[in-house]
């Protein structure tokens, strides 16, 4: 029992020295200092973004402590608080809310342990109140500056800076929906740390640099929706860490790099509406990570047989659409387990449609308009209910649905019912019985004396005096 006291009393005394190093560390933490020239740096620096009248020094006296800033975190450096992230804008409702006539003061740069610069709808007027990206100073962040990020601000005008190439440590550079534009500068290609580049939703022109080579680390690669043109360039395979590559909505053009096949993490490529040409290269199929192929609205063209669509078992959305591609659509894609979603609509795509397709079991979303597809589709009923109005296969002149088989609340849309055909069968086989009556009233005739010839005569002469009997009766019947 002494044992066992003196044990319980050994923790409790353990527990009590804990809660004391705890208060007096987070005391420590409380009252530590922030330098003055950091302190008024960040006063400065938000006052440009915000406005002069935000007085910061009587609004927030320990930016880093006990009247922290929204939108603004720090570190301990050597006994002293730091600013290490400053995100501008209204992400939430306490946030900092930009000014129409910001500006970016030269203090932002003596912030030397900022590690976090964003600015979220900040530059909002792109005539009343152009802003463009500081050329200068980037230099005194190359040390500390990990990710930065311009979201969603169509008054910030101009060029990306060729400095932003000194930024060694950068591993985030998103530059979304905002109102630059020229070149990518090639100096980009310096940032061999970086994990993300998103340069989507601006108005950049020119190729894309073949300076990119060295960026292995590079996870997320995203220029959608620019003016970019020319080809995709070479080193565009170097990137073999890549998860994510979209390139669509642009000028591109060329064939589809045999290089890609060395993209092996690749899980999303999206290249549409662009002008690649050329049809699928091999190099597609040796993505077998892939779970996202977009290639719609390129005259890529070629047979949509020439890939080994089996080989791509990850396949979550295939969008082949608007391609110029022929053939016939391969029974190997119903081997792709995990497709959602396959578009293959307004193509010169052949024959019929194979059963199996729709036996896909994740399949939700099935469009294939505006080919030249033929025949019956032979799809169970349950494959309509299941779809709805996720299933479009109109504008194919010579497919159809098998009448009676299918409830009209499930009729796929723009598909002609196959009962035309059954009529002409039918109408076929009436005449082939005529003909056979016809020919035993003429052999019946026949063995009667008369000639086959002669018979011929005598039917087409009875039912004219038919016609003619019926033609009087009417007309008697008209004049009483």
């Amino acid at each position: 029992m002494k044992t066992i006291k003196g044990v319980s009393q050994a923790i409790c005394a353990l527990f009590i020295l804990y809660l004391g190093a705890k208060s007096f560390g987070q005391e420590d933490l409380d009252m530590a200092p922030m330098e003055e020239s950091e302190q008024n740096a960040l006063y400065s620096t938000i006052q440009g973004f915000v406005g002069n009248w935000w007085n910061g020094s009587d609004l927030y006296p320990d930016p880093c402590g006990w009247t922290p800033i929204q939108g603004v975190s720090c570190d301990l450096f050597n006994g002293f608080w730091y600013v290490t992230a400053l995100n501008i804008g209204p992400v939430h409702d306490n946030s900092l809310s930009c000014s129409p006539d910001l500006e970016f003061r030269p203090q932002l740069f003596e912030l030397k342990h900022l590690k976090d610069l964003s600015f979220f709808s900040c530059f909002l007027s792109r005539h009343k109140h152009p802003v463009a990206i500081p050329t200068g100073n980037w230099e005194k962040l190359s040390d500390s500056l990990q990710s930065l990020e311009f979201r969603a601000n169509p008054g910030l005008v101009g060029t990306i800076p060729t400095s932003f190439g000194v930024l060694k440590n950068l591993q985030s550079l998103v530059l979304l929906e905002n109102g630059l534009a020229g070149e990518i500068p090639p100096e980009i290609g310096n940032l061999i740390k970086l994990k993300r580049l998103v340069l989507a939703g601006n108005s950049f022109s020119g190729q894309i640099p073949n300076t990119f080579s060295g960026l292995n680390e590079l996870l997320i690669f995203d220029l959608s929706r620019n003016s970019l043109s020319g080809p995709v360039p070479l080193t565009l395979g170097s990137l073999t860490a890549l998860l994510k590559l979209d390139l669509s909505n642009n000028h591109l053009e060329g064939n589809l790099l045999q290089e890609l096949a060395n993209l092996k993490n690749l899980t999303l490529m999206d290249l549409r509406n662009n002008n690649f040409s050329g049809g699928l290269t091999l190099s597609l199929q040796e993505i077998h990570s892939l779970e996202e192929m977009v290639l719609s609205n390129n005259p890529i063209g070629g047979n949509i047989r020439s890939l080994k669509w089996e080989n791509l078992q990850n396949l979550a959305i295939l969008e082949l659409s608007n391609m110029g591609m022929t053939g016939e659509i391969p029974e190997s894609i119903s081997e792709l387990k995990r497709l959602r979603f396959l578009g293959l609509s307004d193509n010169n795509l052949t024959g019929n449609l194979s059963p199996k397709l729709a036996t896909l079991p994740s399949l939700n979303a099935l469009y294939l308009s505006g080919n030249n597809l033929t025949g019956v589709i032979k799809f169970p009923v349950e494959f309509y209910i299941k779809m709805g109005s996720r299933f479009g296969a109109w504008n194919n002149p010579n497919l159809c649905y098998p009448v009676g088989e299918i409830s009209p609340s499930y009729l796929p849309f723009g598909v002609k019912p196959c009962q035309q055909e059954v009529k002409l069968l039918e109408l076929d086989s009436k005449t082939k019985l005529s003909n056979v009556g016809m020919n035993q009233i003429s052999n019946s005739m026949t063995s009667l004396g008369f000639s086959r010839n002669a018979t011929n005569s005598f039917c087409w002469t009875s039912l004219l005096e038919i016609l003619m009997i019926i033609g009087l009766s009417l007309r008697s019947h008209i004049a009483l």
